[in-house]
């Protein structure tokens, strides 16, 4: 690797980490320190993670951290000569600009789907995602704890953005800051929608903390990233979801498991 590639991998690998670390710390120090006993009766399961999780699920994101800049220079750098990704912002109309946000959205919802229903074969779960899922009661650091074939399963993504649809480089760059903003929302162990949110259109289709929360406990059904518009499609969300959202919801602080929020963690 040459020196100017080196910089460029080094500079990656400081922005991946640089945003999951500030997402994930800053949703922890707020849900799990300040807010932690205020906000006890939003606690999805009424337990809290192990320190064992939150270094196991540190550990492994470094790892793809750094298999994510990796892809990004050989994609975004080594690949610049063939992907679609623009620079010059006058180079499309501002709708278009606006539109491939959509199409991120649609295309990663998308292949993530169908990657993470994958990822449940009994052959790669054993073997891969069983690394993800032992984080059976996810925090903000679980986002990007994957096994490093999972992480490059998952960044594949960019790629599939790149030699696809026209795209700006500052609009993947946004669009991957929403990303871990979003995933981290998703294993927050909180939900902070509000009750029967879950029952407007809108949250028909949302992938909420909720939905994803019980994906880890119970292994099965609510497979989607972003949205449940897959899960509905294909008959996967879970039989057990809705009764779960109104219950964490609806749960006052006097119902909440106090003696679970005293409890040490190991």
């Amino acid at each position: 690797m040459d020196t100017q590639l080196f910089e460029k991998f080094a500079f990656e690998i400081f922005r991946v980490a640089k945003d999951y670390f500030i997402f994930a710390s800053a949703t922890f120090f707020l849900f799990y320190v300040v807010l932690r006993k205020p906000l006890w009766f939003r606690k999805i399961q009424q337990k809290m993670p192990s320190y064992k999780d939150y270094r196991r699920d540190v550990f492994y994101s470094l790892i793809s951290i750094t298999i994510s800049a990796i892809t990004i220079v050989l994609t975004f750098y080594i690949g610049s000569k063939y992907n679609n990704v623009y620079h010059n912002i006058n180079e499309h109309s501002i709708a278009y600009y606006l539109f491939t946000f959509v199409w991120m959205f649609f295309l990663h919802d998308t292949y993530f789907y169908w990657m993470h229903r994958a990822m449940h074969h009994p052959l790669l779960f054993k073997h891969v995602h069983l690394i993800h899922h032992k984080s059976t009661n996810p925090s903000p650091w679980t986002a990007y704890a994957f096994h490093p074939l999972e992480a490059i399963s998952e960044a594949f993504i960019l790629p599939l953005i790149a030699f696809t649809l026209p795209v700006h480089t500052s609009a993947v760059i946004f669009f991957f800051v929403f990303q871990i903003s979003y995933n981290v929302y998703g294993h927050l162990g909180f939900e902070i929608l509000p009750k029967g949110f879950h029952k407007t259109w809108i949250g028909r289709l949302m992938n909420t903390s909720t939905a994803h929360n019980i994906h880890h406990h119970k292994f099965k059904g609510n497979y989607g990233l972003y949205s449940l518009i897959w899960d509905r499609l294909m008959g996967t969300v879970r039989e057990d979801y809705d009764a779960t959202y109104e219950k964490v919801t609806t749960r006052t602080k006097s119902e909440a498991g106090q003696s679970e929020l005293s409890t040490a963690q190991r």
